[in-house]
């Protein structure tokens, strides 16, 4: 997903799945303000425009993370496919694996970095993808 290969109509799609997922693990607006590198100061109407008929900004930063979200809510219907609701509630609880966090607060916590963090540990082609050999961290 690169700034320029997007056409609006694909990113107004775009910008309400996201907030349609988003929306669906239950964060408030403040918290996807933040997981998407919104500036701080977005107001809630601007939020409701996301979520009608207006794209998120065409970014880099941006885009990585509507990426990676993507990749988070594939991963949780593949783990959950009969139950689409286990996804949020997963997104919710605290993990051994984020220190004693849930997923959502370690993705509001550490922005991209958590973001990054919770989809390596669903999604095992990503983790496969990123991981780099012992010989290879020389």
């Amino acid at each position: 997903m690169s700034e320029t290969t997007l056409s609006n109509e694909d990113r107004v799609s775009l910008t309400r799945t996201i907030m349609n997922i988003l929306d669906g693990w239950g964060m408030p607006s403040s918290e996807q303000v933040a997981i998407l590198d919104l500036p701080a100061k977005t107001p809630n109407r601007m939020l409701r425009r996301y979520r009608d008929d207006t794209p998120f900004p065409d970014t880099s930063e941006v885009m990585v993370r509507l990426e990676h979200i993507i990749g988070i809510a594939d991963a949780l219907r593949t783990t959950y496919p009969h139950n689409p609701s286990m996804g949020s509630i997963w997104m919710k609880r605290k993990n051994s694996r984020f220190k004693e966090r849930s997923p959502l607060q370690l993705m509001k916590e550490e922005g991209l970095n958590g973001i990054l963090k919770v989809r390596t540990h669903l999604d095992c082609s990503f983790d496969w993808f990123e991981y780099k050999s012992p010989a290879d961290q020389v």
